[in-house]
């Protein structure tokens, strides 16, 4: 009788010890399918920055000389995917640009919202809208806040380096109306980035 009652606790605890690795694997197995199922999904941070090549586009002929303007620009991103092609890259980042002219010079903080598709494994395009708050120069006859549109293409050299280049096109007269001079942004920034 004891021989029985120590065989049936025995055979209690291995079914509940095999029941148990039953229920833990299944949940190992949804977690690993989950993950499976959302690798491409995540956020990662980088830093770019690179040179600067911006001018005006003036509706008419300026009475000063508006040449372009070589400076930096350097910026802090996230990378949000959204699907295997697709991700959203909020940024925000300090430009220098505007004209050759000092009084000419914009330095702005800028917020691009982009949406980034994948080409290929190494080759990636983003465009957007681009909000800039003008910082340094205060009442000097141009708007404080400058609306745009940028367009970009990336290049992966590593799995933490980039190079890329962008276009942005201003869609706002960056002039004060009451001076009657109409006159967008534009500039070409050509730089590296890296992703932590």
């Amino acid at each position: 009788m004891k021989k029985l009652l120590l065989l049936t606790v025995l055979l209690s605890f291995s079914f509940c010890g095999f029941s148990q690795d039953k229920d833990s694997n299944k949940v190992k197995d949804s977690v690993s399918t989950k993950t499976k199922g959302t690798a491409f999904h995540g956020v990662m941070y980088g830093v770019r920055g690179g040179y600067n090549i911006s001018n005006l586009s003036f509706d008419t002929a300026p009475t000063m000389t508006n040449k372009h303007r070589n400076s930096i620009y350097i910026g802090f991103f996230a990378n949000i995917g959204l699907s295997k092609t697709v991700s959203l890259v909020p940024e925000i980042q300090f430009s220098a640009e505007g004209a050759n002219e000092e009084k000419l010079h914009l330095d702005y903080i800028q917020a691009p919202i982009l949406l980034r598709f994948r080409l290929s494994e190494k080759v990636h395009i983003a465009a957007g809208p681009q909000v800039g708050l003008k910082v340094h120069k205060y009442e000097d006859g141009v708007k404080n806040f400058a609306y745009s549109g940028v367009g970009g293409l990336e290049y992966k050299l590593s799995h933490v380096l980039f190079a890329d280049v962008r276009y942005t096109y201003g869609f706002s007269n960056i002039f004060d109306e009451k001076l009657n001079v109409e006159a967008k942004n534009s500039n070409i920034q050509i730089g590296i980035g890296y992703k932590f």
